[in-house]
């Protein structure tokens, strides 16, 4: 058997990562045994799907670098275009008497539930228009069409005696009472099939052998199973994965901070990283934390997945991004870093190789992108804002000799020969002239350079910057100390 996993999501907002979670686990699955992963998209809400949530969705699978054998730009995965196979089957189920029309209210609907209530029993349809049609008249009716008159539903006549099994491959074996399970709504009244329906002819044209999802679904599952038999077909093998919740244990939502895979690439962090975290949170290979792509495919399988929620931690995956900014490639982060300082209006004054440079100054201090940046402002821009506090502790007037002597040392060393090596020569000159430490210049001359008392090592920091910006902003620091004299 070939394995055939899917993701489905909906094309109604931006990509979820609690949601965007079950379908790295099919893709992990799909992947490890040589199978195929489908990417369909659920587009059956026709008022809230859009075409800028679709282009989000594609473009933050591509970003994690989650790959797809089959789906879009293909029209056969969307769900909007197979609306003649979902009337079809449910006509099959009406001519074969496993569906009825309903011709309940939304007021009776609203009663039964009201009555279910006072009398603590579970909400559910009491099958009241089950045998209403004449089993004759069932292969007359139509499906639902308010504009043509037709203003019912078509219901799945669930059976009433016996078991559905669910022999969950995370959860283990669940078991449900068929007489608990009311007859579902498989045709609304506006002639829409429902998400129970139509993803069960999807999944069984679509040949899937694994469902994997959220255990929020769990309930959804023995209904679909037995739409599945009633077709003809034999239902998947399902994995429900525990659902992720925020750290104060509700299910994770924007009140817990980005919650969107657009908004952790926009704040600065690494595809790998998210990922990364994602399959921890809620699988394990003994205690190994950071996995490649290709140790999260050969490794994974279902029995390693928890059974209990998994929280989310923010701190972790800050920790995650991290480890990825210190260990990917520097040319990786040149490229990635480029749309981070377009965004901040910073300019870069040198070409991939003086990014490089740069980059490796702070790739230990900046935890993401937008850090980094942030971090690289004094790099970036020609003019700084030198912090006030800084500016009266370490600019005084009688450090501007000392300033002048620098600039003049730094403007000596020819473009050639300009290294770290060099630069730690002119200012072991100055600092045997003025009879001083190093960490008595050193710090000025980084307040001049950077507008603050924190930075990278200052040799390092002037090798970046380079002779004619460090000189110009030495000579300017020297006239600021002149200034502040007078």
């Amino acid at each position: 058997m070939t394995v055939r996993t899917r993701y489905a999501p909906s094309p109604t907002g931006a990509l979820h990562i609690g949601n965007v979670r079950s379908g790295l686990f099919a893709y992990l699955f799909a992947r490890h045994n040589g199978g195929a992963f489908i990417l369909r998209i659920d587009d059956t809400d026709r008022e809230r799907s859009t075409r800028e949530s679709l282009d989000e969705i594609l473009e933050s699978l591509t970003w994690l670098g989650v790959d797809w054998d089959e789906g879009p730009p293909d029209a056969r995965y969307f769900q909007s275009n197979r609306f003649d196979r979902y009337r079809e089957a449910a006509l099959q189920l009406l001519r074969e008497g496993k569906a009825y029309p309903c011709y309940c209210t939304a007021a009776e609907l609203d009663a039964m539930r009201k009555q279910a209530e006072r009398e603590r029993r579970k909400p559910g349809y009491d099958g009241r228009c089950r045998d209403r049609t004449p089993p004759a008249e069932l292969a007359k009716i139509d499906l639902p069409d308010k504009r043509a008159g037709r203003d019912y539903t078509i219901r799945f006549r669930s059976p009433r005696e016996g078991i559905t099994v669910v022999d969950d491959l995370i959860k283990g074996r669940a078991v449900f009472e068929n007489a608990e399970l009311d007859d579902l709504i498989i045709f609304r009244s506006d002639g829409v099939p429902t998400y129970n329906f139509a993803t069960v002819l999807d999944d069984a044209d679509f040949k899937m052998t694994h469902i994997v999802r959220g255990d929020d679904h769990l309930p959804n599952t023995p209904r679909q199973m037995q739409i599945f038999y009633a077709l003809g077909f034999e239902p998947p093998a399902y994995a429900h994965l525990p659902m992720v919740m925020g750290p104060d244990g509700q299910k994770l939502s924007k009140r817990h901070g980005a919650t969107s895979v657009f908004a952790y690439r926009d704040l600065g962090y690494f595809p790998e990283a998210l990922l990364n975290y994602l399959v921890r949170l809620g699988w394990s290979h003994g205690d190994q934390e950071i996995f490649s792509r290709a140790e999260m495919i050969e490794y994974f399988d279902f029995a390693n997945c928890g059974k209990s929620a998994g929280i989310f931690n923010a701190e972790k995956l800050l920790w995650l991004n991290f480890h990825y900014m210190k260990s990917l490639p520097l040319a990786r982060l040149v490229r990635d870093i480029k749309p981070f300082v377009a965004r901040r209006g910073g300019t870069i004054p040198g070409d991939d190789a003086w990014l490089e440079k740069m980059i490796a100054t702070l790739r230990e201090r900046a935890k993401t992108l937008v850090e980094l940046v942030d971090f690289a402002s004094f790099y970036l821009n020609d003019e700084i804002a030198i912090e006030p506090k800084a500016a009266a502790k370490f600019l005084k007037p009688e450090i501007a000799p000392a300033l002048a002597a620098l600039a003049g040392e730094i403007a000596s060393i020819d473009s050639a020969d300009f290294a770290e090596a060099s630069i730690q020569a002119g200012f072991a000159r100055v600092l045997d002239r003025f009879a001083m430490k190093l960490g008595q210049l050193a710090q000025p001359v980084r307040v001049a350079l950077t507008g603050g008392t924190v930075s990278p090592g200052i040799y390092e920091v002037i090798a970046v910057l380079g002779r004619d910006r460090t000189v110009r902003r030495l000579r300017a620091a020297e006239s600021a100390c002149t200034v502040a004299a007078s």
